[in-house]
């Protein structure tokens, strides 16, 4: 008779990994076993081990992760050096600051999906700008963040000077012009956590942003007269290119990598992840390596030409993954399972 081989459960292996860490990581070791429970552990894990390993880690954010308030913890991600480079969309950009000035004045619309229309209408003559269940307040958070900023716009241009949105941003949050109107602690601010840092920030698509569509009416009305004083697009996929090829040069004299966490879909996942095939393609830069590792967080069902919910082999046909990346997929509400990934890596 043939002696069955003794191997460790997976459940007594992640109990033995969170037995150093905080309550939150224990539970999820202890009931975190399969689906897509599993699947959270696992891309929690694979996180770990690829900073442990000496890589550095790309985060991208797309919905509206910071109306969700996610800055509560990815804040002190940023500032354990567990975040090393963020990709979001212009609504995280402002809507993470906009929460720090505006706060107690944020109003909660639990019955969201039983609004009439004549209840939405009632939202929009308050200035209430409702974001599935939380209604954002115009004049304390949008008007407010547009007058600190557009300071910065007129400087600039009439200094003949270029910044990208986020290097904006970060200009009014150093010059303490907010300080007096925090809501919030600002140790659970992303962005006061990433402008303390200097952290890297890239932001597609920003022209579609509440502050993209201000800045466009202050460029049609003369307030900013150069269109071009706010850098985008293309510049920042340039600024990218030259990130990551740095930085993937320094961390392969070691062995680390660069690796890939995307929360949602869209264009804050799509932008950056094509950077190494362009580099590879288009650049002839085959020397630099592909993403070291692969996450994604998303509600987005495989479907017809559905990017979004493509399974990460997809993304091998492209040249953005190789057959060997640690790859993982968590297909379920971001707003519940980012927290829960980032105390597993906090150690929490």
């Amino acid at each position: 008779m043939t002696a069955k081989r003794k191997t460790r459960r997976p459940e007594d292996v992640n109990a033995a990994l969170a037995s150093k860490k905080g309550p939150v990581s224990q539970f999820i070791a202890k009931n975190y076993r399969h689906f897509n429970a599993a699947a959270l552990l696992d891309a929690a894990k694979g996180y770990e081990s690829h900073l442990t390993a000496g890589g550095k880690m790309l985060v991208t954010l797309a919905g509206a992760m910071s109306t969700a308030e996610l800055g509560i913890s990815l804040a002190e991600m940023i500032r354990r050096d567990k975040v090393h480079a963020i990709v979001c969309t212009g609504a995280n950009l402002e809507e993470d600051i906009f929460n720090l000035v505006a706060h107690d004045y944020y109003e909660r619309v639990p019955h969201y999906r039983h609004l009439t229309t004549e209840d939405e209408q009632s939202l929009l003559d308050r200035h209430m700008n409702r974001v599935t269940d939380t209604c954002i307040p115009e004049h304390e958070a949008m008007r407010r963040i547009e007058a600190a900023v557009l300071e910065e716009w007129v400087a600039a241009d009439r200094a003949g000077e270029r910044f990208f949105p986020h290097e904006f941003m970060y200009k009014v949050l150093r010059s303490g012009k907010l300080k007096k109107s925090y809501q919030i602690d600002p140790k659970h601010s992303w962005m006061v956590a990433a402008a303390e840092r200097n952290l890297p920030i890239i932001v597609p698509g920003w022209e579609d942003a509440t502050l993209g569509n201000m800045y466009a009416g202050h460029v049609i009305s003369g307030d900013v007269k150069n269109v071009h004083t706010v850098r985008t697009g293309i510049e920042y996929m340039m600024w990218l290119a030259e990130w990551y090829t740095r930085s993937a040069r320094k961390l392969r004299n070691g062995e680390g990598s660069i690796g890939f966490f995307q929360i949602g879909g869209g264009i804050a996942g799509d932008f950056p992840i094509c950077v190494v095939p362009m580099l590879h393609q288009d650049l002839q830069r085959t020397g630099v390596p592909l993403w070291g590792y692969f996450a994604q967080i998303s509600d987005s069902t495989t479907s017809y030409g559905s990017y979004s919910g493509a399974v990460p082999n997809e993304k091998i046909t492209w040249g953005k993954l190789g057959a060997k990346t640690p790859k993982f997929i968590v297909e379920s509400d971001a707003t519940i399972v980012a927290p829960l990934i980032f105390s597993w890596v906090l150690g929490q």
